[in-house]
C-alpha cells in the first residue's frame, strides 16, 4: 500500500506491505531528514498534536496501527549537531547508513561528470542584443525585448530548429533557480528512471505476487509512445576524420562489416543551450566476426574493464561514449558507389538495432544528482557508417528513448523480419517466463491531418523509439592522440599487432638514445618518438604485454595523451620509469644490425664502412622492413603501417596514398 509521508523536509511516498513493521517505515523516513534524533521521531494524523514516539511502537506493523492505502502521516523530529552521531534508541530501529559524511541523501554524494558540474555552476540564459525597433532605453538598461531568455525557451528553440531540450535544459525547467528556496521539496531529485515491470511485492499486499495475481496498485499503466521533451547527449563530435578512415580500413580490405566502441569524454556543446556533445578521441575494436550484411559480437566484451581503466588514465579522462558500426554494400553498378538503403522510406537504425541499443544504454546509465538512486538514462550513443543518396559514405547518430529502454527491461518488445518494425510480445503467465505487457499505444496523423491514437500491439513503427543527435568533425580539428599509424586490435591477418613491430619502430627513432632528462639531446628526435607513442592503439597494445607495469602504464598514457608532443620535457617522466628501461633493453637486443664493413669475396665495389650516415641507414633499414640488409619494394604506409609490396600509390589496406 502507499503511504504518504510529509515532514519538514517535504512531502515523500513509501509503497509498503500492510504487514511491514513500523521499524521498516522509520528507517525509510530517517533516510529522507537532515541530522535527525530516532529518540524524537514521531508521527501523528494529524498536523498538530496527537504526536506518538516511534520508539513506543516497537514490533507493531502498519496495519496494527490503522494505516490504510493512502494514508497521510505527519512526522516530527528534532535535529542533532551532527547526522553521524544518531543512535538508535532500542536495537527496533537501526540507523540508516549515511551515503556520505555530510548527507544521507544517496544522490547527493554522486560523482557527476565534469560537464554536468559545468552546466550545474551556470545559469545557461541565453544572452540577446539591444533591439533597434523596440528597446527605447539606454546601453545599460534592459527591458523585455533583450533580456535573457531560459535556456528552456520555447520561442528560442522554434526559431533555431531545436527539437530537444538538452539535458540540463530540461533540469532547469523543471526546477527553476528562483524556487530553490521556495520549500524543501524544491532541493529533491526531479527526474526517477522509468519501470513497466510488475511491482514485487505488490504494495497493496492483499494478492500472491505476479504470475499469481495483479492488481491496480502493482500493474504498470498504459503506456503512449512519444518523442522525449530532452536528450541526454545533443552532439557526436569525431575528433578526426583519420580515426574514422582507419575504421573503414578493414572494411575496404575485406568487405567485412566491422563494429568499434568510441573511446571518448563529454565537454559542453554551445550550439544548444547547455548543451552536451561527446567528443570520440578512438574506436576501439573488440573482438568479433565481421559478415557481409552483419556481424556477430560478444557482449560483454572481456577487455572491457582493463580498457575502461586505461581511458579513465588519460588525460584529460576518458570513457565509453557509445558505439559505431559499418553498414556499407558496393551497388553492383558501380562497385565505388554504396547502396543508399537508410533514409526515411526505408528506416534510420533496424528493430534489431534499436533494441540491441537499448541493452547498451541500460548497461551504461549516467550518475546523476536528479534522480533519487544516483543514476538516470545514459549517454551512450549509436553511430552508424552506411551510404548516402550519392553513393558516398557518412556517419549518422542516435539514441533510444527511455521507454525504449524500459520496455527492453520488461521484456516487452522484439525485433522483426521487417527492420522498420517493432513487434510487442504476447503476455506470460508461466512461472519461470512471466511477462506483463500493459496496453500499448502511438499516435499519428491521418491524412486529413488529424492526430489519431492506435494500439502498438501487434506492432508499431521503430521510429517511435529513435532520438536524433547531430554529428560531425570539428573545422580545426585538434586530437587528443596525435597518431593512428599502429595496428588496430583484434584484425587477425589483416593488421596483426606483435611486440617485435614495438620494438622495431622503437629502434628505427633511436629510442634508446635518449637520455632521460629533455636537458640534451636532439629535441626533434624526443618530438617523433612522443608523437608515435601518442597512438591509443599502441598504447592499449602496450598494455597487454605485461612489460609494463600498472603504474608505469598511468604515466604512458599520460605522456600519450599530453597536449603537446613538441614539448621537450613530454617524455622526462616515462623515460625514467623502470618499466621503459626494460623495453629499451628489449629493443637494443633485438635492433636490426648495421651493414657489413666488408665487401663479400669477389666484389669489384668498394667496402661498406661506419662512415655510412644515419639518416641513410635508418632509410634502408625502413624500406627492407625493420630487417636490415639492401632496399626492398616493400613501402610502408605512413597511415595504417601496412607494408605494401605492390608498386602501386595507394596501401592495400586502408586505400590511402603511400
Amino acid at each position: 500500500m502507499l503511504i504518504r509521508i510529509r515532514s519538514k523536509d517535504g512531502n515523500f511516498r513509501f509503497d509498503l506491505s500492510p504487514t511491514t513493521d513500523i521499524s521498516e517505515l522509520a528507517t525509510k523516513i530517517l533516510e529522507t531528514t537532515h541530522n535527525a534524533d530516532i529518540l524524537t521521531l514521531a508521527i501523528s494524523n494529524r498536523p498538530r498534536g496527537n504526536e506518538t514516539l516511534v520508539s513506543t511502537l516497537a514490533g507493531r506493523n502498519l496495519q496494527d496501527l490503522g494505516l490504510s492505502h493512502g494514508d497521510l502521516v505527519f512526522v516530527s523530529y528534532k535535529s542533532q549537531p551532527d547526522a553521524t552521531s544518531n543512535t538508535p534508541g532500542t536495537d527496533s530501529f537501526p540507523a540508516p547508513k549515511a551515503t556520505s559524511s555530510t548527507s544521507n541523501h544517496p544522490w547527493e554524494s554522486v560523482q557527476e561528470d565534469r560537464v554536468d558540474k559545468y552546466w550545474r555552476s551556470r545559469d545557461g540564459m541565453i544572452p540577446r542584443s539591444r533591439d533597434a525597433r523596440f528597446c527605447k532605453h539606454g546601453a545599460n538598461a534592459m527591458c523585455d525585448y533583450c533580456m535573457p531568455l531560459e535556456p528552456y525557451d520555447a520561442s528560442y528553440h522554434t526559431e533555431h530548429n531545436v527539437k530537444h531540450l538538452s539535458f540540463h535544459a530540461y533540469l532547469r525547467k523543471l526546477t527553476p533557480k528562483g524556487s530553490a528556496s521556495a520549500s524543501a521539496t524544491a532541493s529533491l531529485p526531479p527526474l526517477s528512471q522509468l519501470s513497466y515491470k510488475v511491482k514485487d511485492p505488490c504494495p497493496s499486499g492483499g494478492h500472491p505476487p505476479w504470475p499469481g495475481g495483479i492488481c491496480t496498485a502493482c500493474q504498470p499503466s498504459a503506456i503512449t509512445l512519444q518523442s522525449p521533451p530532452f536528450r541526454m547527449v545533443d552532439h557526436l563530435e569525431i575528433a578526426s576524420r583519420t580515426i574514422v578512415e582507419r575504421f573503414l580500413a578493414a572494411w575496404r580490405a575485406t568487405g567485412m562489416q566491422r563494429f568499434g566502441w568510441l573511446i571518448g569524454r563529454y565537454e559542453p556543446y554551445d550550439e544548444v543551450p547547455m548543451g552536451v556533445k561527446a567528443v570520440v578521441e578512438a574506436i576501439h575494436e573488440p573482438p568479433q566476426e565481421g559478415e557481409l550484411d552483419g556481424l556477430s559480437l560478444g557482449l560483454p566484451w572481456e577487455d572491457e574493464p582493463r580498457i575502461r581503466a586505461l581511458a579513465q588514465s588519460a588525460s584529460p579522462p576518458l570513457t565509453v561514449v557509445g558505439y559505431i558500426f559499418t553498414d556499407l554494400d558496393p551497388t553492383p553498378e558501380d562497385r565505388t558507389k554504396n547502396v543508399y538503403k537508410r533514409h526515411p522510406q526505408s528506416f534510420y537504425l533496424s528493430s534489431l538495432e534499436a533494441i540491441f541499443a537499448a541493452h547498451v544504454q541500460r548497461a551504461n546509465p549516467t550518475s546523476s544528482r536528479a534522480s533519487p538512486s544516483g543514476l538516470f538514462a545514459s549517454r551512450m550513443v549509436t553511430a552508424v557508417l552506411t551510404g548516402t543518396a550519392d553513393g558516398a559514405i557518412d556517419v549518422s547518430a542516435y539514441q533510444v528513448s527511455e521507454q525504449a529502454c524500459a520496455m527492453v527491461e520488461a521484456d516487452m518488445i522484439e525485433a522483426s523480419v521487417d527492420p522498420n518494425i517493432v513487434r510487442v510480445k504476447e503476455e506470460d503467465r508461466s512461472q519461470d517466463t512471466a511477462r506483463y505487457v500493459p496496453d500499448v499505444f502511438f499516435t499519428y496523423k491521418n491524412e486529413y491531418g488529424l492526430e489519431v491514437k492506435k494500439s502498438a500491439k501487434p506492432c508499431f513503427p521503430v521510429e517511435y523509439l529513435l532520438v536524433n543527435v547531430s554529428n560531425g568533425f570539428p573545422q580545426n580539428p585538434s586530437p587528443l592522440f596525435h597518431s593512428t599509424s599502429f595496428q588496430i586490435e583484434n584484425r587477425p591477418g589483416l593488421e596483426d599487432q606483435h611486440i617485435e613491430r614495438v620494438l622495431r619502430e622503437l629502434s628505427r627513432l633511436r629510442a634508446p638514445e635518449i637520455p632521460e632528462s629533455s636537458h640534451g639531446g636532439d629535441p626533434q628526435l624526443r618530438a617523433e618518438l612522443a608523437k608515435w607513442l601518442s597512438d591509443w592503439h599502441l598504447v592499449a597494445f602496450l598494455g597487454s604485454t605485461q612489460l609494463i607495469s600498472h603504474d608505469d602504464m598511468q604515466v604512458l598514457v599520460h605522456t600519450a595523451s599530453a597536449p603537446n608532443v613538441e614539448d621537450p620535457t613530454a617524455l622526462d617522466a616515462l623515460i625514467r620509469t623502470e618499466s621503459w628501461q626494460t623495453l629499451m633493453t628489449f629493443t637494443r637486443e633485438t635492433a636490426p644490425q648495421r651493414p657489413s664493413t666488408s665487401a663479400p669475396s669477389g666484389s669489384s665495389h668498394t667496402p661498406m664502412d661506419e662512415d655510412i650516415p644515419q639518416e641513410v641507414y635508418d632509410q634502408i633499414t625502413r624500406e627492407s622492413g625493420g630487417q636490415g640488409g639492401g632496399r626492398g619494394s616493400i613501402r610502408i604506409c605512413p597511415h595504417c603501417t601496412f607494408e605494401n609490396a605492390h608498386g602501386g600509390s595507394d596501401c592495400e589496406v586502408c586505400g590511402l596514398p603511400l
